[in-house]
């Protein structure tokens, strides 16, 4: 057998920061001396898209495991402006979308939670928020850094044990530029217009600026690099949802919601068919600001040739305001006539609306109850998410064998409301004249017709005064502090070339908490004659929708009201101070609370070491590369939760009781575990320039932040039928996954390959849900008292009478509140929710195939992949039970074209996601799936350099303007539809 020698140099040095994985040097350091020579060491010069697919070509060829990329064509110029939109490009990435844009990935299979993110090898914290509760999400959203400051994305599916741990799905490493790696004066300025026709009171066109200023200096021993950017867009949308979801009832039986059976309805379920009915629709109309500041300062100092330090700060601002407008309508179970699709009457039969009709909101004539609402919804709200690491990097090449590197930074992410209307909100504006409402969901988009009472012909801005409304207050602040020590050494002779070896320590704090402040004065507060008219402004409904099929129904509402929320806020504040009464934290002001109901607090302080053993040999006459590497890490979880004290349960509307809430206290819980992770990376040179790879590792993702939450905490909202609340557990195990892939690859000509390969993952621990129910509090409920029976025998079981027939009776308490009456009502039964670890495995498998092409010197090429994912961990539909599902999974394609001569580049990229399962909690808490339907983009983009400094370019965001869908058990059963327009940025490039 024949034995190698290989000595780190300089120049290899180089090479893997070429190749865009200087995070980890491993993975180029045998490179062969063909691979070091002058003429391919000029990928350093990159420069346009073939430059660019070449460059990630090679990272992808030198690569120990399965490593895909996308590199910067040059300094500050990305493929695409948005760096998710430019992963999704890769083979088995899909991604979602927010606001029309990129925002999280999911790779293989596996959604944003399972993909970990760094920086230059370093863990990144992430900060989100939810609409009405506290985020427990650890993923990161790529929309918050402008893809200016990044020189390549690496994504690595397979692992190595010099890797972080923390996604079985993938690690994603984002390299920046470095001063030093580019030697003499580099600067350039971008400026764009923003072109987004979708925004109905915004600016459709809005500014993007960045510039770039790199210099070396004292014979490039010291460098500088300075990179920002500042953006803004104004967009809109409009969208139909079912927000509470839908009621799900198996068979035939009587139930809440269930079909009549006095002919009203036709394709009636049988006993053995499952169909729901919808708790509300509502139509939202949003308008989107967005402002985006980057900026990041890198300095460089190499005093000796064989020392490098490293200092570097990163910081992005992202700031969204969200104007909101909604029409919606609630349904509390009253079908009156309709159509449902066709059943078998056979286990696992489904059955979906066609036409259902509600009369939710008729009363009887004379009986002095109020008619239903119409509801318009008026939302305005800001969320700030801000982003600082600083990190110092020293790398000592010790000698020709061994080098060494130390590694520190502190980042933190912060996300919250920006002002003290909170992070989310609402004011509900209504008009109590609805005795019927029905919705055609024979097409995509489900069309709504109200039927109103008699001598009202529709809205009326003189009959509208307002009801209910909530400011919510998500937060989250995330922490992390690590500290990597590194070292390679080269072996001069031998099988073994060389052996990687670290320890590293993170101590990664999070905060997540949620407080809500809200009035559940659903009946209504003050009257028409105390809101002027003028507060709400007639616009057109329809014409929002006009992209989407089936929204041409005849009988769709001509038109909704906006209205501005300050505007409404002065007015609702009138009426309290005409009441005397203080309706918020903020007294006669409308405002969020600022203090937490829900108050999360988690410390992991994770200890890791690891080795690595990187071998080159020949079998045969053809080289063969193996690394063989282990990884341990041993984690500790202390975590704490703020635990309400319960006073008593209020009636506060037909469907809304309110927990109101004492005293509380912090409890602390601690948890830990500790891993074994194994890795071995196989490839081998079949002949020249094919390849083929086998690997096996195995990698953990860590639970949610609300799932080792350290106490039980209540939500304060309950329902007629009981309250919900959540448990943490600490002592959660991660997901863990044992991986297997093997693949093959041949790299035929210049920037030209065809790969294929397979994927297997076998995941243990997975987290689910156990329910139990109890009286926690013993709080007591009038629902099932003898007051309730009472109004039962007199009114019947409608809720909004039997409210009723309590306040005509009244039986409430000194504030004028219906509550429970301890010893004589029942007790409030408590539906609490823990996570617990799976006993059963679960399987994920795939194919994926890719092929890059380059037509000669035509100026021609073709990126073409396609991935296929299968697995054992697909939702019954059929089954209302809690299921341990994985989210996220789905086929995926991208193809892309290019021309690229004479100064022009011309790119039309189409990219397409297959259904995949998003959610399996529906909004009203229960066991309810939400499948967002196939979804394809085609996205075009066209430069042309003027000069050698002058570049000018338009780029077009899925220019057919496709618009996307969710669906819940049946298609029928929409969740959501998002119309979307296209968007297009039109700008100049110009370097000195």
């Amino acid at each position: 057998m024949k034995t190698h020698t290989f000595s780190k140099t300089r120049i290899a040095s180089c090479l893997s920061l070429v190749m865009g994985v200087a995070s980890y040097p491993a993975l180029a350091q045998d490179a062969e001396e063909k691979d070091i020579t002058a003429g391919n060491f000029e990928v350093i010069e990159v420069s346009g898209i073939r430059e660019s697919l070449t460059k990630s070509m090679l990272t992808k060829k030198a690569a120990s495991g399965v490593v895909d990329a996308i590199s910067a064509e040059d300094i500050g110029k990305f493929p695409d402006t948005n760096l998710a939109e430019s992963l999704q490009r890769i083979t088995g990435v899909a991604i979602d979308r927010s606001n029309g844009e990129g925002s999280r990935i999911t790779v293989r299979g596996f959604g944003p939670d399972y993909n970990l993110v760094t920086l230059n090898g370093r863990q990144m914290p992430a900060a989100n928020v939810e609409a009405t509760s506290a985020s427990s999400s650890r993923s990161y959203d790529f929309a918050n850094l402008a893809s200016e400051g990044v020189s390549a994305v690496e994504v690595y599916k397979t692992s190595l044990a010099n890797q972080p741990t923390g996604g079985i799905g993938s690690t994603v490493n984002l390299v920046t530029a470095k001063p030093l790696s580019n030697p003499g004066i580099k600067a350039s300025v971008g400026v764009k217009g923003v072109i987004d026709k979708s925004t109905e009171t915004g600016d459709s066109v809005t500014p993007e600026l960045s510039g770039i200023y790199s210099q070396t200096f004292a014979d490039d021993t010291f460098g500088i690099q300075l990179i920002g950017s500042y953006q803004e867009r104004d967009s809109g949308s409009a969208s139909a949802e079912t927000g509470s979801g839908w009621y799900t009832i198996k068979g035939d039986g009587g139930d809440w919601g269930s079909l009549p059976r006095d002919g009203s309805f036709t394709g009636l379920p049988g006993e053995n068919d499952l169909y729901a009915v919808p708790r509300n629709l509502a139509y939202n109309f949003d308008e989107v600001r967005r402002t985006r500041t980057n900026g990041q300062l890198t300095l460089q100092y190499r005093p000796v040739d064989d020392i490098t330090a490293t200092l570097d700060y990163t910081y992005s601002e992202l700031e969204t305001q969200t104007l909101r407008q909604q029409l919606s309508t609630w349904f509390n179970g009253n079908p009156a006539y309709g159509e449902y699709t066709e059943g078998t009457n056979t286990t696992g039969s489904i059955i979906g609306p066609v036409i259902y009709a509600d009369t939710t909101g008729a009363v009887e004539p004379g009986s002095g109850l109020q008619e239903g609402d119409i509801g318009l919804g008026t939302s305005d709200y800001t969320v700030e998410n801000e982003n600082k690491s600083l990190g110092l990097n020293v790398e000592w090449i010790a000698n020709d064998n061994l080098t060494l590197e130390v590694d520190y930074h502190h980042s933190t992410a912060e996300a919250g409301p920006a002002n003290d209307w909170g992070s989310n909100n609402v004011i509900s504006a209504v008009q109590f004249d609805r005795v019927l409402t029905e919705v055609d969901y024979s097409q995509d988009f489900p069309v709504m017709t109200i039927g109103y009472s008699d001598g009202v012909d529709g809205l009326d801005a003189a009959r509208m005064s307002t009801s209910g409304t909530s400011f919510r207050n998500s937060y989250m602040k995330s922490e992390i502090d690590q500290l990597q020590f590194r070292g390679n050494y080269y072996l001069d002779e031998g099988i073994i070339t060389s052996i990687d070896f670290g320890l590293s320590g993170i101590e990664v704090k999070n905060r997540s908490a949620y407080s809500v402040a809200q009035r559940d004065t659903w009946g209504g507060y003050g009257s028409p004659e105390d809101y002027p008219d003028d507060l709400f402004l007639a616009e057109d409904l329809p014409g929002r929708f006009d992209d989407t099929l089936g929204s041409n129904g005849g009988d769709l509402e001509p038109f909704y009201y906006a209205s501005d929320m300050g505007a409404l806020i002065s007015a609702i504040s009138d009426v309290a101070v005409a009441n005397g009464e203080e309706i918020s934290p903020c007294g006669t002001m409308l405002c969020m609370d600022p203090t937490f109901e829900t108050d999360r607090r988690v410390t992991e302080k994770q200890w890791a070491a690891y080795a690595q053993a990187n071998m080159q040999f020949d079998i045969g006459d053809m080289p063969a590369w193996l690394t063989v590497g282990f990884r341990y890490e041993d984690t500790t979880v202390e975590s704490s939760a703020k635990v309400p004290e319960i006073d008593y349960l209020r009636w506060d509307g037909i469907n809304e009781f309110g927990l109101e809430t004492g005293s509380s206290q912090f409890t602390s819980l601690e948890g830990g575990y500790d891993h074994f992770l194994p890795s071995v990376d196989f490839k081998l040179e079949l002949m020249e320039d094919w390849f083929v790879r086998a690997s096996y590792s195995k990698t953990i993702t860590r639970p949610g932040y609300g799932d080792i939450q350290g106490g039980l905490t209540v939500n304060t909202l309950a329902r007629f039928n009981g309250g919900t609340g959540n448990a943490g557990n600490p002592n959660l195990q991660p997901f863990e996954s044992t991986n297997i892939d093997v693949s093959t690859e041949y790299y035929y000509g210049e920037g030209s390959y065809v790969s294929i390969g397979y994927f297997d993952k076998k995941v243990d621990n997975f987290i689910g849900t156990s329910t139990y129910t109890d009286t926690l509090f013993d709080i007591a409920t009038p629902v099932g008292g003898p007051r309730y029976n009472e109004a039962v025998a007199a009114v019947g079981d409608d809720l909004a009478a039997i409210r009723q027939y309590f306040l005509d009776q009244g039986y409430v308490n000194a504030a004028g509140e219906i509550v429970g009456i301890d010893g004589e009502d029942p007790l409030l039964p408590i539906t609490i929710n823990q996570p617990v670890n799976s006993d059963d495995s679960r399987s994920v498998d795939g194919m994926e195939f890719a092929v890059q092409h380059l037509f000669g010197d035509s100026g021609f090429g073709i990126v073409v992949n396609y991935t296929m994912v299968d697995g054992d961990v697909e939702y019954d539909n059929y089954s209302t039970d809690t299921q341990f599902v994985l989210l996220g999974l789905s086929d995926t394609a991208n193809v892309v074209l290019f021309y690229e001569m004479d100064g022009w580049e011309v790119r039309a990229a189409w990219n397409w996601r297959d259904e995949f399962l998003s959610a399996t909690v529906d909004g009203n808490g229960n066991q309810n799936p939400t499948y967002v339907e196939a979804y394809d983009q085609l996205d075009v983009n066209v430069r042309y350099q003027v000069n050698e400094q002058l570049e000018v370019f338009v780029e077009g965001i899925n220019i057919t303007g496709e618009y996307q869908r969710a669906h819940a058990r049946h298609q029928n059963m929409v969740v959501n539809i998002a119309d979307q327009e296209p968007r297009y940025n039109v700008g100049l490039r110009y370097a000195f």
